[in-house]
């Protein structure tokens, strides 16, 4: 979908709802088409949907106690995130004829075992998918060990599960990190700085991670000095590139570990008087919807939150078919360079930044 909206000129959400049907989206006929086409011509199979009264006549023919995924979840209220996941969730569901359930906990360990103890007790729930807000492991609680007992597929979603024996999929954080930097050191870049977010957060050290790793491929030096702490709003990486282009030797381009920070970042070089990307480049991580619309708009890091999701119901769908429980799998999902204006080459030696 961000490869069709960039081709389009149009939003990521304007893409999903063309390509979902979704009635009441107050949308012209030709951006319809073009995105229609533009998805067709890009080599995108769209899926054919079938009509309500034939997926309710298939379900009359041959109904099924199993209709309903679970998806339980920690938290949907503090980042755009886990709406992105779900849908991508709820989509792939719906065209196996099946709904997703949406149970929001709000971490309370009381009502996610009561969730998991009456989805383990329906025959009407094909399986559960446990996502969490914050990319982290987790340890199996007797209410998540007692669904794999009575053989409901549980699959983890933004988390994995301490002794790896359940599937899950996360986000390749490390591998992102890498592609951006290494983006900046392909357009000559040598004194990169990084603002990351939270150094708990398991996100904020493997992008730092992916970030030293390119370095070091490069054979550029680490430089801590270069390295700043953020707080993942907009303010601190306003505040922190403020203070790297204050440096007796000030970086060329400023990679930020999400597009908040990234967004603060370009308001930081306007006020500095420094021209975004001709004297300095900046890279988000996320890909965010307002990153498009930047000025200029902003070159990051996808975070494949889409596709998680899908990837997450095929899998329950593949342990239910099976005959007898498969392996286990945990998935990390690649990160992908989305390219926009916000980078340019480095300023020739001798040049001043």
């Amino acid at each position: 979908m961000t490869d069709i909206a960039k081709a389009v000129g149009v939003s990521q959400s304007t893409v999903s709802l063309v390509l979902n049907r979704m009635p009441g989206a107050k949308l012209s006929a030709e951006t319809r088409q073009r995105v229609i086409a533009t998805a067709e011509a890009m080599g995108y199979r769209l899926p054919t949907r079938r009509s309500t009264a034939a997926v309710h006549s298939a379900r009359s023919a041959a109904p099924s106690p199993r209709q309903r995924i679970l998806y339980l979840t920690d938290e949907i209220a503090t980042s755009p995130h886990p709406a992105v996941t779900m849908d991508g969730a709820r989509t792939l569901a719906w065209e196996n004829s099946l709904l997703l359930a949406i149970h929001v906990t709000g971490g309370d360990r009381e009502l996610e075992e009561s969730i998991l103890d009456s989805a383990r007790a329906d025959a009407s729930v094909l399986g559960v998918i446990y996502a969490t807000i914050i990319t982290r492991g987790i340890e199996a609680s007797p209410a998540l060990g007692a669904l794999r007992e009575a053989g409901k597929p549980l699959v983890l979603l933004n988390c994995t599960s301490t002794d790896r024996a359940l599937s899950s999929v996360i986000p390749a954080e490390v591998s992102g990190g890498y592609a951006a930097t290494e983006h900046l050191i392909a357009q000559g870049h040598a004194r990169i700085g990084f603002i990351n977010g939270e150094p708990w957060m398991d996100a904020a050290r493997d992008r730092l991670k992916g970030y030293r790793q390119a370095l070091a491929t490069a054979d550029l030096p680490f430089d801590g000095e270069l390295v700043r702490e953020g707080d993942w709003m907009s303010s601190s990486g306003f505040e922190h590139a403020l203070a790297l282009m204050q440096l007796a030797r000030p970086p060329s381009a400023i990679l930020c570990a999400n597009d908040m920070m990234a967004l603060g970042a370009l308001d930081a070089m306007k006020q500095f008087g420094k021209a975004v990307p001709s004297q300095v480049s900046i890279v988000g991580y996320d890909d965010v919807e307002v990153a498009r619309h930047a000025h200029p708009p902003l070159t990051t890091v996808l975070l494949p939150n889409f596709a998680m999701g899908q990837w997450a119901v095929e899998r329950v769908i593949e342990e239910a078919a099976a005959h007898t429980p498969p392996p286990p799998r945990q998935i990390k999902m690649e990160c992908p360079l989305v390219e926009r204006q916000s980078v340019g080459a480095a300023p020739r030696a001798g040049k001043q930044i």
